[in-house]
């Protein structure tokens, strides 16, 4: 079974909402704005019967170059993940 691609979530959503395509693919397009500009000022976004993205600091830790087998230092950074809610677990498992 296939993904649904961009197009196919707008136009499911179209039909079962009654907006138009148009609305629906700015409604996400505004959405998508808004969970970024969230996460980069206060480090978390949520939507309900999902999940959240959340901005969360990674320490320097040290790795090994896979083709050469040295070792590296990998330097610390900030990470973006996304934490499934416990509802959409249980509605798909």
């Amino acid at each position: 079974m296939a993904k649904m691609t961009k197009s196919q979530i707008i136009a499911s959503l179209s039909e079962s909402t009654g907006l138009s395509k148009k609305d629906v693919a700015n409604l996400m397009e505004k959405l998508v704005e808004l969970a970024y500009a969230e996460v980069k000022s206060s480090g978390e976004f949520v939507i309900q019967g999902i999940g959240k993205l959340v901005k969360q600091e990674r320490k320097a830790r040290q790795g090994r170059n896979p083709a050469t087998g040295e070792t590296i230092q990998i330097p610390a950074k900030t990470v973006v993940k996304f934490r499934v809610a416990k509802a959409a677990k249980e509605a798909v498992l």
